[in-house]
């Protein structure tokens, strides 16, 4: 039995799909059904249940974007950072394994050699950097938490995409939004990620980061280029002359836009495609919904 948290939202619904195709036995636990913040009711729950695992993809976001989390900033911060602590102090109690959906928005740029941040890299877009938005603050002061911890991975994830059309999804941003701002990116294919999560669990890699994110990155036009020759973007795409620009006219908060180094994977056998080759599969099948 594994429990999922966070199982109706957008990447919960994701991991939902994917056990439900392999015929794995969950349960998603709701807040409504069972106060799973309260240590000792999430613990009694594994127990009882009989949990061989436990994935978190509960969390505060922020809708529409993480503009949001500024007006937010209790549940964002509960949902971000007090939760992750929780899920741990129940997990050790009842001995069982856990996986955190984290991100990858705790960066930003890159390394100073070019190359893009490894697992072993302290957040640079964060609250101790003072120059983050609060939703990246609190995500990672949620690693913070966790660090030392037994027995659980944190999988970070950046910037989700598929074929499915979704107020979530990045593609359907690229298409939607009037003007984009230029930047490069490390990104997630969502099945990807989620296939990834579950595989260091089924294989039993060592607990601890993982950068969950298609090899190489891309930039916001090459996504728009790519969209415009399938026939999906028909209009001139406007950008905003800088970041500058950007926060001015169109953002309350800081973006993080950042490359991330995801071969750790491949050091514990777990291999994912390229960002282009998951991209071109999703505007190829591109489904709108």
């Amino acid at each position: 039995m594994i429990l999922l948290l966070g199982g109706n939202g957008y990447v919960g619904t994701a991991f939902a799909r994917e056990l439900t195709r392999r015929g794995s036995a969950f349960r998603i636990l709701s807040r409504s059904e069972l106060d799973y913040t309260d240590v000792g009711t999430l613990r009694d729950c594994l127990r009882d249940t009989g949990a061989r695992f436990l994935i978190n993809c509960a969390g505060y976001t922020g809708r529409p974007n993480v503009d949001a989390c500024e007006y937010h900033k209790t549940d964002c911060l509960l949902g971000n950072a007090v939760l992750p602590g929780q899920i741990a102090d129940a997990c050790e109690a009842a001995k069982v394994p856990w996986g955190h959906v984290s991100s990858g928005c705790i960066y930003t740029g890159c390394r100073n050699d070019g190359e893009g941040f490894t697992e072993k890299d302290a957040p640079n877009f964060s609250f101790r950097k003072d120059n983050c938005s609060f939703y990246s603050g609190t995500k990672a002061l949620g690693e913070e938490i966790l660090a030392g911890r037994e027995g659980v991975y944190l999988w970070r994830m950046r910037i989700p995409f598929n074929h499915e059309d979704g107020p979530r999804n990045y593609l359907s941003k690229m298409m939607r939004y009037e003007r984009l701002l230029e930047a490069t990116n490390s990104i997630s294919h969502l099945a990807d990620f989620v296939n990834t999560a579950l595989a260091c669990w089924d294989q039993q890699v060592p607990a601890g980061i993982y950068n969950v994110t298609n090899p190489g990155h891309i930039t916001t036009r090459q996504v728009v280029e790519r969209l415009q020759v399938a026939g999906l973007l028909k209009r001139e795409v406007s950008f905003f002359d800088d970041e500058a620009e950007f926060m001015n006219t169109a953002a309350i908060t800081p973006r993080s836009n950042c490359v991330l180094d995801s071969s750790k994977l491949a050091t514990v056998g777990i291999t994912l495609r390229p960002v282009e080759e998951a991209l071109d599969e999703s505007i190829r099948n591109w489904s709108a919904v």
